[in-house]
């Protein structure tokens, strides 16, 4: 579709294989002097600051908990408390933060929607590294601390290097929640300044006339950049699921 002229696309019956390639629609979306292109690289902007901060933040305060769950005892109540939080539907979160952050002036701002994420991954992050954290022998880190090693040291020299590949898996994840994320981006933005992705693409379907190749190639660029990183670390993604899945 989003190669197709638009005589191709409201043709009865539908032409399957375009008849010329069109790649109008891609150039249109690239060009800020554009309408169509200024709001597509305004919200692509966005979802990569949201959802990589998002990401980079929720991984910065998981590792810490998780290991601190797995390894310092600390009270399982609070991460089912965390997990509780996710199961929660999201309608019920909205009418409380919509006021908190109008109270505070941060409506329609990317920060709130980075706050937002990083409350939404970090439930699920932390037990997702806890996991990996539970099948890592501790006798590992026991010798780091006969040798006169800190918990902090040892935690990063020794225990994160062993489980880079869940890191990955956990930040591809989370990256992907975050970058697909509509409900909360919908509620909390309204201009160009704040929109993701997701919001991006409903407003080109919102028109009175709908350029359905345009919405099809913004799908296209929008599934590019999680499909590439996927591509990527693709091995570390599959090792760092499945290290956490079965214990002994």
């Amino acid at each position: 579709m989003s190669i197709s002229s638009p005589k191709d696309l409201t043709t009865v019956p539908l032409n399957w294989v375009p008849s010329e390639l069109d790649f109008s629609r891609y150039v249109q979306l690239f060009d800020w002097e554009d309408g169509s292109g200024k709001r597509f690289l305004m919200a692509l902007r966005n979802s990569i600051l949201t959802s990589g901060g998002a990401t980079l933040v929720a991984l910065t305060l998981a590792i810490p908990a998780a290991y601190a769950f797995s390894r310092r005892q600390a009270p399982m109540l609070l991460l089912f408390l965390f997990l509780a939080t996710i199961m929660m539907p999201p309608i019920t979160y909205v009418l409380p933060l919509y006021q908190t952050f109008g109270n505070f002036g941060l409506l329609n701002n990317i920060i709130t929607l980075l706050a937002v994420y990083c409350a939404l991954l970090l439930p699920f992050a932390v037990w997702l590294m806890k996991s990996n954290f539970d099948v890592l022998p501790v006798e590992i880190e026991h010798a780091a601390f006969i040798e006169g090693a800190s918990t902090q040291f040892t935690l990063r020299r020794v225990v994160l290097p062993l489980v880079a590949p869940a890191i990955v898996a956990t930040a591809m994840l989370s990256f992907l929640v975050a970058w697909d994320e509509f409900f909360y981006a919908l509620i909390f933005t309204s201009d160009l300044s704040s929109k993701t992705l997701p919001i991006a693409i409903a407003d080109f379907a919102a028109g009175r006339v709908t350029d359905y190749g345009v919405i099809a190639a913004v799908g296209v660029l929008a599934t590019l950049p999680p499909a590439i990183l996927a591509v990527f670390f693709q091995r570390f993604i599959v090792s760092g699921l499945v290290a956490g899945s079965v214990k002994g």
